[in-house]
């Protein structure tokens, strides 16, 4: 298992539970896993969302390899302008 922290508006899907702990290996694991078991997290999964592991940004690395170990952070899509 591995535990991911939700930032802002995603917690709203999850009641309000800012960590949760999914099994995975890959960061594709970790959004099915959240979609999964937060069914109303969903929609903001398929519009995007940044993913931080270990202090790095991802978006759409969806085979990046994380572990129990690993330090995952949700938050809503970063757009820069």
């Amino acid at each position: 298992m591995v535990k991911v922290r939700l930032w802002g508006s995603l917690t709203a899907a999850t009641d309000g539970r800012d960590e949760v702990e999914v099994t995975a290996a890959t960061l594709r694991d970790v959004l099915d896993g959240l979609a999964d078991q937060f069914p109303a997290l969903r929609p903001q999964l398929d519009r995007g969302v940044s993913v931080s592991i270990d202090g790095r940004i991802y978006n759409d690395s969806w085979f990046t390899p994380v572990s129990e170990t690993s330090e995952i952070v949700l938050l809503a899509r970063l757009k820069g302008g």
